[in-house]
């Protein structure tokens, strides 16, 4: 039996990279798929690559009532959530002394702000014995230079899961992180450089990894299902870490 069988699956930042990975294998699995993201050609893609009758809804996660329409237009198609997915994030970095005021909220109102409403205003829409899954980071316990900004994103997210997972244990509904390291996906190049600087930057990454690699976005799907499904349902305000060794080794 699929693992999914029937799930209602709601995945933020579903439109490329891990998300999309994850959606991909939701659907397999049996779940019924919505997903949001900023850019519309992406999500229409990004669409028709999961099938499965799936859904896509432009929406950005810094602005509160875009998330409320996303989930009203997926609970209009589907049904209450069995499954949510916090996933909507960016990756931005620069040296402390350069760093804006402008940069700064762009990454605390998607990666902190986004995934602390995105939780809160799927209350009504979830049913109790839900999985929330809110994606972390390997750095969110590392110092990784010009990174701090977006490293204290995601060692809030990190806190909130614990929180959340205290506050809604009425409900049954388990709150944890998935934490991936260094993953080959679209965001190596959305901060722009050329074809050669992408690759340098990977190389340097993969090269602080114990396993000498970067992750794929399908690697880490599976984890997303093993959180998801039953399998890990002792599982509560913690973090699967999927990075390859580079926090603990």
């Amino acid at each position: 039996m699929k693992k999914l069988e029937n799930k209602v699956a709601v995945i933020t930042g579903g439109n490329s990279g891990i998300g999309l990975e994850t959606a991909k294998e939701f659907a397999l699995e049996g779940a019924k798929v919505a997903i949001s993201g900023r850019n519309k050609d992406t999500l229409n893609s990004a669409v028709d690559e999961i099938g499965h009758d799936a859904i896509g809804v432009k929406a950005d996660v810094a602005n509160l009532a875009e998330i409320d329409q996303f989930y009203k237009e997926a609970s209009d198609k589907f049904g209450k959530f069995d499954v949510l997915v916090v996933n909507a994030g960016v990756f931005k970095g620069a040296p402390l002394a350069d760093f804006t005021e402008e940069l700064y909220d762009e990454i605390i109102d998607i990666n902190l702000k986004g995934a602390f409403f995105s939780v809160q205003k799927a209350l009504n829409y979830l049913n109790d014995g839900a999985s929330v899954i809110i994606t972390a980071s390997t750095v969110n316990e590392k110092a990784l230079p010009t990174a701090s900004a977006y490293a204290a994103s995601k060692a809030a997210v990190t806190s909130l899961a614990r929180t959340f997972s205290a506050e809604l244990l009425d409900r049954k509904i388990r709150v944890n992180i998935l934490s991936p390291g260094p993953i080959e996906t679209p965001i190596f190049g959305k901060n722009g450089g050329t074809k050669e600087e992408i690759d340098a930057s990977k190389n340097y990454m993969a090269s602080l990894t114990p396993l000498k690699r970067l992750g794929t976005a399908q690697e880490m799907a599976k984890g997303y299902v093993y959180l998801a499904s039953d399998d890990s349902s002792y599982m509560l305000g913690a973090e699967l870490l999927l990075d390859g060794g580079f926090k603990t080794l």
